[in-house]
């Protein structure tokens, strides 16, 4: 009696959607296509252990499930979220006992990463004995969340959001379900693909929405945007999603692509990253990668920087744009960076050598008489501002660090160093003259 009222209760259109078929899983054929990986292995009739890594609603759990129902192994699911040792456990000793009867199971495994390394290693035997056909789903990079022992056994299968004409696909299944168009309009059914962002489940839930909610109307952009709440960005601030979109942010501006490092910025701020978060890694860059090339560069970070705490989100977000429009279009140059890397390692290779006596202190008789600070020329006091000396430990030698590249206001840096080269070596032939 209970089934009963079960099949007579309505049923999500999510649920109603669901593939039962590869071919109607939308928008992964390079997977699932003729050519595709997990194709290949099914029509090969052997299933090995693989896990299936991809963003919300792109999938993952439908494609554990069709693969079961055709390769005849039994479906088993487990979420990391809710699932402990005694959870697994029971899972692997009830496969145990249906393999006895020639019985093989999918142990379909959600949020995988989010077991501990300890637990992770629990799956190896089962998965190298071949108890279970292990197929774990993350929306987290496995190389960084799962342990290298379990990566070793499974193949990693890469899932990609739904682009337009999976969504499009989606939208044209529910349309035959339901047996009459999307009462949107082109503009309207182009803004809910928007809001869904390639997460077909959510997609699913918005068309659903738009079904009940319409009145029976056609449904324009803005009449979409009374009924529908936008979806919220997508983005982990302590996980790989973070790392990419700050890495995004910064090769664009060495790109000096400035309307793309806005797009990154906008992304993140959008998806709650802490501002300040942005404004020292926009520091970071003004130093590393604008450097000597625009010397302002470093004081508008810490402008923009201060500006922004004293006035706060959202005036204080215009801050951080300028700064961003601001190293965007900047001259670029790691010069410093890299001179840095030279002299620190000259420091390792030559790191016992002391300085030449004429640039030593002397402040005592004692010193003085043993030869420190003998023959020192302040270099204010002669007729160029420059004596041309030796600074270098003398069996060291004289080292180039610093290599100004020809852009920006390193064109001028790298015209006062020739000068002084050309100075030092005029000097260096007169005293060697003089001799």
């Amino acid at each position: 009696m209970e089934e009963l009222f079960e099949q007579l209760s309505p049923r999500p259109l999510a649920d109603r959607l669901r593939p039962s078929t590869l071919a109607e899983v939308a928008g992964q054929d390079h997977l699932l296509g003729p050519s595709g990986p997990l194709r290949l292995m099914l029509d090969s009739g052997k299933l090995s252990s693989f896990i299936l890594w991809g963003p919300p609603g792109c999938g993952k759990t439908t494609i554990a499930r069709i693969l079961a129902t055709e390769t005849n192994l039994r479906f088993v699911s487990l979420s990391a979220v809710f699932s402990g040792i005694s959870d697994l456990r029971k899972a692997f000793d009830e496969a145990a006992m249906y393999r006895k009867s020639g019985q093989g199971t999918l142990l379909f495994v959600d949020e995988i990463h989010r077991f501990n390394r300890a637990q992770q290693d629990g799956f190896l035997p089962f998965v190298e004995n071949g108890t279970v056909t292990l197929v774990g789903a993350t929306t987290e990079n496995p190389s960084f969340e799962l342990n290298a022992a379990l990566l070793s056994r499974c193949q990693v299968f890469v899932l990609n959001p739904l682009d337009h004409g999976a969504m499009e696909k989606i939208i044209q299944r529910a349309e035959e379900l339901m047996g009459r168009k999307l009462p949107a309009d082109k503009e309207g059914r182009d803004e809910i693909m928007s809001m869904a962002d390639g997460d077909g489940r959510y997609l699913i839930n918005l068309i659903e929405s738009v079904y009940d909610l319409s009145g029976g109307k056609t449904l324009d952009r803005k009449g979409l945007e009374k009924i529908l709440q936008r979806r919220a960005p997508v983005y982990d601030k302590d996980r790989e999603g973070h790392y990419n979109l700050i890495s995004a942010l910064h090769k664009s501006l060495r790109g000096s692509d400035v309307d793309a490092a806005l797009y990154w910025a906008a992304r993140m701020i959008a998806g709650g990253e802490d501002p300040k978060y942005l404004l020292r890694r926009l520091t970071r860059f003004a130093m590393e990668d604008v450097s000597l090339a625009d010397p302002n560069a470093l004081n508008m970070a810490i402008l923009c920087w201060d500006a922004y705490d004293r006035l706060g989100s959202p005036e204080g977000d215009i801050a951080i744009a300028e700064l961003v429009i601001y190293l965007g279009t900047a001259p670029k140059s790691n010069s410093a960076d890299t001179a840095w890397m030279r002299a620190r390692k000259a420091a390792e290779e030559f790191g016992s050598l002391t300085p030449p006596k004429h640039i030593l202190n002397a402040p005592t008789r004692l010193m003085k008489n043993l030869g420190y600070s003998k023959g020192y020329i302040y270099d204010p006091d002669t007729e160029d501002g420059f004596s041309g000396q030796n600074y270098f430990p003398e069996e060291m030698g004289r080292k180039v660090f610093y290599r100004p590249f020809e852009r920006g206001f390193e064109r001028e840096i790298a015209k006062r160093l020739a000068y002084w080269n050309e100075l030092r070596k005029r000097k260096s032939q007169g005293e060697r003259g003089a001799k």
